[in-house]
């Protein structure tokens, strides 16, 4: 997309907002007089990037205050414009985001110590809990810099390029941005893993290429099942991307064997709403058998933490081949595309009657309750456990891959990558992991110290009273809350 004024005026426009043209004008005419003279390290204007990052934001949908800053979000760092001109021409409420956008950007992994960056992580989940759209913008900001990480210098490229692999891309997913994750793991991947790169994309290339040829004949009679059972929908493919292929593939349970991955290529089934998500399922299993060991995920009736939501199946097609199909509404489409960019907190406030003050004020963009994670990690506390220990505890609770976990009553519980029944007995209640006499995995009897995998259902036994935990436990546990917890208690018991 052409990057201009003009282009991100028609954003605003088409995603419904009001927009003072005269405010706009203004703020735009300040931002090329302050960055004229100006050039980034591919040649270009130094204007194309801010630019870049509001026209991605408009893109979104998100207001014009979010706009804005971003097309003002570099001028403190690199020119003579303090926050406080930016507060005396243009309002409180956009200083606030470019300086909340400045803290952001200061997370970086190297050059800093443990307990600084530790600091600097807690002070962008600060910035996130008062205004989501202060990450957003950063994350825009990172998107258009790693997109043009060829033209920065060759020592700092990798730098860049991990810091977006482990911060970066990891907070995208977490806030259900899965597109954005995407873009920001391959576009990172070559310069991070340079030979893992080049062996994915050889061994991919043959696979992807059937995977191509075949779908486009299964897009043709999905299309024509559905017509003929009248369910009203629009189909699509996507490509697995190669970071995520080449995570896959690295699992044990893969071995390196591509032949194992039965999500190469996916179709998607995008219907209009969610009764009809349900009709197209039926239409393809009558059409389709399902493979029965694979089974169906259905992330509508329990969404993933991150608010992720669509029915996958796997079924197969008149080659015997195994294919992916993804059956969702227009609304969770955008949710699995977008996550909390703003324009859905705008949209869910709207219909349940914020007031027009409150969104245009932008406090219609504080962290919903199902990000209550967001919170919790704005007021990290290290009284217990040292920085070192705190710094790995933060790290996993905010930036690992994470997992969704059942209760008995289908509550979801969202924990880091091999969490256990432990780690789920502290996360349910601060007392039940006292009770913790076993614990049920899908029915079944398993030790505590089982890792947990996503779509796992994890029944708690309890005793009858109360007991010291066994301080072994700190070895397996994963989260900061079952540790901090662990510890106190057994301190209390050696008094």
């Amino acid at each position: 997309m052409e990057v201009s004024p003009k282009t991100i005026t028609a954003l605003l426009e088409k995603s419904g907002r009001l927009i003072d043209q005269k405010r706009f004008a203004m703020v735009l005419k300040y931002v090329a007089r302050k960055h004229s003279g100006q050039v980034r390290q591919t040649g270009d204007p130094f204007i194309l990037h801010p630019l870049a990052v509001a026209s991605t934001l408009a893109e979104w949908g998100l207001d014009q205050a979010s706009v804005e800053a971003a097309l003002l979000h570099e001028l403190p760092e690199n020119t003579d414009v303090s926050l406080t001109e930016i507060d005396t021409l243009f309002g409180r409420e956009i200083s606030r985001l470019v300086d909340g956008v400045i803290r952001v950007g200061q997370v970086k992994l190297r050059g800093s110590r443990n307990d600084e960056f530790l600091e600097n992580m807690r002070k962008m989940f600060v910035a996130m809990a008062q205004d989501i759209r202060v990450v957003l913008i950063r994350l825009a900001d990172r998107q258009h810099n790693v997109s043009t990480l060829d033209a920065v210098p060759l020592s700092k490229q990798k730098r860049i390029a991990l810091e977006t692999l482990e911060i970066y891309a990891p907070l995208a997913d977490r806030l259900g941005m899965g597109v954005l994750k995407g873009e920001l793991e391959d576009h990172s991947f070559p310069y991070v893993y340079p030979e893992e790169f080049a062996w994915v994309t050889d061994i991919a290339k043959p696979h992807f290429k059937y995977s191509e040829e075949n779908i486009k004949q299964i897009i043709n009679r999905v299309r024509q099942q559905l017509v003929r059972h009248g369910v009203t929908a629009r189909t699509e493919y996507r490509l697995k991307r190669k970071y995520s292929l080449y995570q896959k593939l690295m699992r044990p349970d893969i071995n390196r064997d591509i032949t194992q991955i039965h999500d190469l290529m996916a179709v998607r089934i995008i219907t209009q709403d969610t009764p009809s998500c349900y009709s197209a399922l039926g239409t393809i299993h009558q059409y389709w058998k399902p493979v029965p060991y694979l089974g169906i995920s259905d992330f509508i009736a329990q969404p993933k933490p991150n608010g992720y939501q669509s029915i996958h199946t796997k079924v197969f097609d008149h080659h015997g081949n195994i294919v992916e199909v993804q059956i969702r509404s227009e609304e969770m489409h955008l949710q699995a595309e977008f996550g909390a960019a703003a324009h859905f907190a705008y949209a869910h406030a709207k219909q349940h009657g914020a007031l027009d003050e409150s969104l245009e004020k932008g406090t219609a963009f504080k962290i919903t309750q199902k990000m209550s994670w967001v919170n919790q990690l704005a007021i990290w506390q290290q009284q217990v456990i040292g920085v070192k220990e705190s710094l790995s505890d933060f790290k996993l609770d905010a930036l690992s891959h994470h997992i969704y976990v059942f209760s008995p009553r289908g509550d979801v519980y969202d924990l880091p990558e091999n969490s256990t029944p432990v780690d789920y007995a502290f996360s349910v209640h601060s007392d039940l992991g006292f009770y913790l006499h076993s614990a049920k995995i899908n029915g079944k009897m398993a030790s505590i110290d089982s890792k947990l995998k996503s779509g796992d259902l994890v029944e708690i036994i309890k005793s009858k009273t109360a007991k010291s935990p066994n301080k072994n436990w700190l070895r397996f546990v994963k989260t900061h809350k079952a540790k901090t917890e662990i510890k106190k208690a057994l301190e209390v018991a050696v008094r």
